[in-house]
């Protein structure tokens, strides 16, 4: 009979997305990860592993199958091993009723603990070790004390969803589980809309700083890889993960899509490993595509970022060590004229006293007219010839990359909107030679190492050179100009792709 005929397939690698920031892990990657933990863990019995985010079970469901082989010898009986685990070594939270019951049903294999069908039958009430309780937010001047949930987006009736997950809405712990865990591992929600769902805030980095209060013996968990460069308040949990000694892992996938299929969320993922007793250096493995690079023990604490490829950190070194000023020297700040994209304060037909703004509607690049006297902030830059870059783009992982939009060059008089960053000179030569770098590969590789989502502020051009502004610059001048060999050409080019014309 074919090998067909008696498959089974694993049901949790065929289940929906919860939602796009609330994804199921796919069994594979919750093995993978895993994997990292010290062999010997699986053959101790008084080890504890807790999921503090149960969705699917996945977690807790491949921890009991690596626990029932490795503690054969020491509980023979199978039904008393099962007990024991269950009962004793396994522990979870979840957070929804529904992931609640989808979980005791993936490791219980019953949706009561205590059920009929549960293969342990030892518990005395319907929860078992995986507990779910509502909790509420703690609002606050309109937000969420805790998680930073808006009230508007979040203060809903008892039947619906709020969000307010246990585990970082509650500030003894301990009164949840009572005890100290060796393992915490997990794949946390990842962010919440937080104006009326007009802007999402991570989530995920406060699950991690609340792990980390258990003190565990080991901590692992996947988390979107936008942490490394940007995202919003998150530069004190940046800061506080690359210093810290005891991340000993890290593999970081480029594309989401690559370990959740059918995920669209730009920046990739990744999954870390946090061991308490030991520091040192990082074992960091990247995955582009079907490539693995690494792992290579590195330094988290080198940059104020984090650059995800070794490759590229290497080439990046050459570059800084030319010692130049940064091009964020000639760079507008983040609405630098005060108005916001959606700004239309302005007239359609220029009128006398008018000077040019520079906007965007729907994806086309628009010019209307405002009189002079209405700019209230960096009324000096109004003369300045500008070379002006969306400030945001997006590809989902393309590569090679754009990296960022075409670049246009705005004359002098001349303002925008937020929807632009802009550079500065004093001429239109200048500005015509600004704009000739900023269309190069080497300038978007660079930038493209703090550009970890389509948003790309101020700090995103920190490590571009400023050049002189007398020639056309190409990517081979620039190449020879910090020697950099066939191996790093080659390695630009394959990420970066050419950017055609030269607007005006």
């Amino acid at each position: 009979m074919s090998n067909t005929h008696n498959y089974n397939p694993d049901v949790l690698t065929c289940l929906a997305n919860l939602s796009s920031d609330e994804v199921f892990t796919p069994p594979q990657l919750a093995n993978e990860i895993l994997d990292h933990l010290p062999s010997e863990i699986w053959k101790k019995k008084n080890s504890l592993f807790l999921d503090p985010f149960c969705k699917s079970g996945v977690f807790l469901r491949e921890i009991t199958r690596r626990l029932l082989v490795g503690l054969e010898k020491q509980i023979p009986d199978k039904q008393k091993r099962i007990n024991h685990i269950l009962q004793n070594q396994v522990f979870g939270i979840a957070i929804t009723e529904l992931t609640a019951l989808l979980s005791r049903r993936s490791v219980y294999c019953s949706k009561t603990a205590n059920g009929k069908y549960s293969v342990c039958d030892s518990f005395a009430d319907e929860q078992g070790n995986i507990r779910f309780k509502t909790v509420k937010h703690t609002w606050e001047k309109g937000r969420c004390s805790l998680c930073g949930a808006s009230e508007e987006e979040y203060a809903r009736s008892s039947e619906l969803e709020t969000h307010a997950y246990q585990f970082i809405h509650t500030e003894k712990l301990e009164e949840i589980f009572n005890m100290k865990f060796d393992v915490i591992v997990g794949n946390p929600p990842y962010q919440l809309g937080s104006d009326g769902g007009t802007r999402d805030i991570p989530i995920y980095n406060k699950f991690v700083d609340q792990a980390k209060k258990l003190n565990p013996r080991f901590l692992s968990m996947i988390i979107p890889s936008r942490w490394m460069a940007s995202g919003l308040g998150l530069s004190e949990f940046r800061r506080t993960m690359l210093e810290d000694r005891r991340i000993r892992r890290l593999v970081d996938y480029e594309r989401m899509d690559q370990v959740f299929p059918g995920v669209d969320f730009e920046g990739g993922v990744c999954f870390f490993l946090w061991d308490r007793d030991n520091e040192g250096d990082c074992a960091v493995t990247t995955i582009c595509g079907d490539e693995a690079i690494g792992p290579v023990a590195r330094d988290l604490r080198q940059h104020d970022v984090f650059v995800r490829d070794i490759r590229a950190l290497m080439i990046l070194r050459k570059i800084l060590s030319a010692g130049e000023a940064s091009i964020t020297n000639i760079l507008s700040a983040d609405k630098e004229f005060g108005w916001t994209s959606n700004f239309d304060g302005f007239h359609e037909k220029q009128r006398p006293n008018d000077i040019a703004l520079h906007y965007n509607r729907k994806g086309k690049r628009l010019i209307g007219w405002i009189n002079r006297k209405a700019v209230g902030k960096s009324p000096l830059l109004i003369v300045k010839w500008k070379v002006m870059v969306p400030a945001a783009y997006g590809e989902r992982g393309t590569r090679p990359a754009m990296v960022l939009g075409p670049s246009f060059i705005a004359g002098s008089p001349s303002v925008c909107t937020q929807t632009y960053l802009f550079f500065y000179v004093g001429s239109k030569k200048e500005a015509n030679s600004l704009n000739s770098y900023l269309r190069t590969r080497f300038f978007r590789f660079l930038v493209s190492l703090r550009k970890i989502t389509q948003h790309a502020t101020r700090s995103t051009y920190t490590w571009v050179p400023q050049q002189a502004w007398n020639r056309t610059w190409t990517d081979e001048a620039l190449y020879k100009k910090y020697g950099l060999t066939k191996d790093d050409i080659s390695f630009i080019e394959s990420r970066i792709r050419p950017m055609e014309g030269n607007d005006e």
